[in-house]
């Protein structure tokens, strides 16, 4: 059983198949140019400071911006992100800003998630945008939760759970996606297929063709999408959001992208794969094809590019001096906070032990026994 790989655009972004080619003004592709490239840069900028030590951690989304930005264009603001590592950028298109996305990174005083979570582990709860969680697939049953509360509401919201190829060997995407065909729950099983689970190449993941193909036994449909095609992940999810909306259930959706970097920066892919591979890609850049196609439109032109990147370079300065001026840690008290509705006494006591030891000891030096 093979699928049908779905595009709109060819690798030099001319319209291949116009009966899939979403009505897009020239606002929305001067807006989803502008954030796939901000993210790039932000990639390019943070890697490097990461590399520098003013940062402990940092994840890229090189290659693969169109995967979650053409998703998020695609539905409604008050629809569920569940996010895997590498879906900023979803956020980012709903209004993320760029101080709180850096201070998210440092951990400091006005991070959102107060320091309890790793750098680009984002979470905004105004834009529907779920804590991004390490442990491979994990989310996916919380998104198919919220996907099903919404239908016992009677709302027309939907979830999506992006996750990478590695996630379809877990016990919880087995379970989700039949929870979610069972329930016909408005689901959208967003597979983002980079090549990579880390070291392991996708081929040792699934012996099928496609892992979209899957969602044939479980009782749902299965798209194949092209990745580096933003036009084509906006047609395909839209699709599969207004299926959930109509009562018909989940859907499974398979976007071929790769993964052009490393899995993380604490990773070094020249020891697993051939370094020739993520070159073979450039030429599928998904920035570069939605370039060509919005310029081919008239809607984009070589000086909005060029301001474009320097008021992203601009507003990323202003966001990294504004985190590094800010107190480098959440308040002692975030400790107990957000444990119960109220603090409770017990809680109460032990920060005040811990503020008596800081205070004895000093902020530098952690307390012992």
């Amino acid at each position: 059983m093979k699928l049908e790989v779905i595009r709109v655009l060819d690798d030099d972004g001319r319209v291949v198949h116009p009966e899939r080619e979403p009505p897009l003004t020239g606002d929305d592709l001067r807006r989803l140019y502008r954030t796939m490239t901000l993210v790039r840069i932000l990639d390019e900028r943070m890697l490097r400071l990461q590399r520098q030590g003013r940062l402990g951690f940092y994840l890229t989304s090189l290659g693969e911006e169109a995967t979650h930005i053409g998703a998020a264009h695609a539905l409604r603001p008050g629809d569920w992100l569940y996010p895997a590592y590498r879906e900023v950028g979803a956020a980012l298109y709903r209004g993320y800003p760029l101080r709180t996305f850096m201070c998210q990174l440092f951990g400091n005083a006005e991070d959102p998630v107060k320091g309890r979570q790793m750098p680009v582990h984002h979470s905004v709860r105004r834009l529907n945008f779920v804590s991004v969680s390490s442990p491979v697939g994990s989310h996916i049953p919380h998104a198919v939760g919220t996907a099903w509360a919404a239908k016992l509401q009677k709302s027309e919201d939907v979830a999506v759970a992006f996750f990478g190829d590695g996630a379809t060997s877990t016990p919880t995407f087995h379970v989700s996606a039949t929870f979610a065909a069972l329930k016909k729950a408005p689901a959208i099983l967003l597979c983002r297929n980079n090549g990579w689970a880390i070291s392991v190449p996708s081929s040792m993941q699934t012996a099928s063709h496609s892992f979209a193909q899957k969602a044939v036994a479980y009782g749902m449909p299965g798209v194949l999408v092209d990745g580096q095609d933003i036009l084509a992940m906006i047609h395909v999810v839209a699709e599969a959001a207004a299926r959930g909306r109509r009562g018909e259930g989940p859907t499974l959706i398979e976007a071929r992208t790769y993964r052009r970097g490393a899995h993380s920066s604490s990773d070094d892919p020249s020891k697993y794969r051939d370094p020739e591979e993520p070159r073979e890609w450039e030429r599928r850049d998904p920035i570069e094809k939605l370039r060509k196609y919005a310029r081919g439109r008239g809607e984009l032109d070589a000086a909005f590019e060029e301001r474009t990147r320097q008021e992203i370079d601009a507003e990323i300065g202003d966001a990294l001096a504004y985190a590094e001026s800010r107190p480098p840690k959440p308040p002692l008290s975030s400790l107990v906070e957000d444990v119960f509705a109220e603090v409770t006494p017990r809680l109460r006591e032990e920060l005040a032990e811990v503020e008596a030891e800081v205070a004895k000891h000093g902020p530098k030096r952690p307390p012992h026994g």
